[in-house]
C-alpha cells in the first residue's frame, strides 16, 4: 500500500539464517541490524536494501552455477554495504568490512577470504573465465540493466540522484564513461541463464541511455 513503510525483517531473517548456516559462533542478529542500518543510510537512493534483496533474489536464481552459493550471498550482503557517492574504494572498504564481521562472526577463514575476493570483483564486474561464484554475484548485481524500460529508467534516475551534487556535464562525461565500458566488456553476463534472460534487454537499455546522453 502506498505510504507504508518498507520493512526489512524478510533481510534480517535471512541474513540470521545464513549466518547459522555458515558455522556462525555468534548471535549474527546485531551485526544483520547494522548492515541494514548501512543499507538504509539517507544518501542512498538505488544501493538500498531493495538492490540488496533484489541482488538476493538474483543469486537464488542463479545458485545451482555457483560453486559455494553461501558465499555469494554473504558477498552480497557486503558488496556495497559501504557506499558514499563522493568518494573512492566503496568496494574495498566493503570488502575489509565484510573480513571484519565474519572473522568476529567465527566464520572460517577460508570462507571469509572467499568473500572478500568476491566484494572486490564488483569493481570492475569482470570476473575470470571459471569463476563460478564471480559470474553469480556479477550477473546478480547487473540484473538491473536488464529490466523492462521503465524499471531501467527508474534504476538510472536513481543513480542520478545519488550523485545529485555532481554538475550535469561532470556526472554526463563519467557515467557515459561507465556505461561505454559496460558496453565493452566481453560480455555483460557470464551465467548461461543470466545471458539468455538478460543480454538483449541489457544492451538496449544501455545503449538508448548512452545515445541520451551523447545527444
Amino acid at each position: 500500500m502506498a505510504g507504508m513503510p518498507i520493512t526489512t525483517d524478510d533481510l534480517l531473517a535471512a541474513w540470521t539464517a545464513l549466518l547459522h548456516r555458515c558455522g556462525a559462533t555468534t548471535d549474527p542478529e546485531p551485526y544483520g541490524r547494522e548492515l541494514l542500518r548501512r543499507w538504509s543510510e539517507p544518501q542512498r537512493r538505488y544501493h538500498t536494501p531493495e538492490h540488496l534483496r533484489a541482488v538476493l533474489r538474483h543469486v537464488d536464481d542463479l545458485a545451482g552455477h555457483a560453486a559455494d552459493p553461501d558465499a555469494v550471498r554473504l558477498a552480497a550482503w557486503f558488496h556495497d554495504a559501504v557506499y558514499r557517492p563522493d568518494r573512492t574504494e566503496n568496494e574495498e572498504r566493503s570488502a575489509a568490512l565484510a573480513v571484519r564481521a565474519l572473522t568476529a562472526a567465527g566464520l572460517p577463514a577460508a570462507r571469509t577470504a572467499e568473500v572478500e575476493r568476491l566484494v572486490l570483483l564488483t569493481v570492475a564486474h569482470d570476473p575470470a573465465p571459471g569463476d563460478r561464484d564471480g559470474e553469480v554475484l556479477c550477473d546478480a548485481d547487473l540484473a538491473v540493466l536488464g529490466g523492462t524500460p521503465e524499471a531501467y529508467a527508474a534504476y538510472a534516475a536513481a543513480v542520478r540522484e545519488e550523485y545529485g551534487f555532481v554538475p550535469a556535464p561532470d556526472f554526463t562525461a563519467g557515467r557515459a564513461a561507465v556505461l561505454r565500458r559496460l558496453l565493452a566488456l566481453p560480455a555483460l553476463y557470464r551465467t548461461p541463464a543470466a545471458r539468455e534472460r538478460l543480454t538483449d534487454a541489457a544492451r538496449a537499455n544501455l545503449t538508448a541511455e548512452l545515445d541520451a546522453l551523447d545527444g
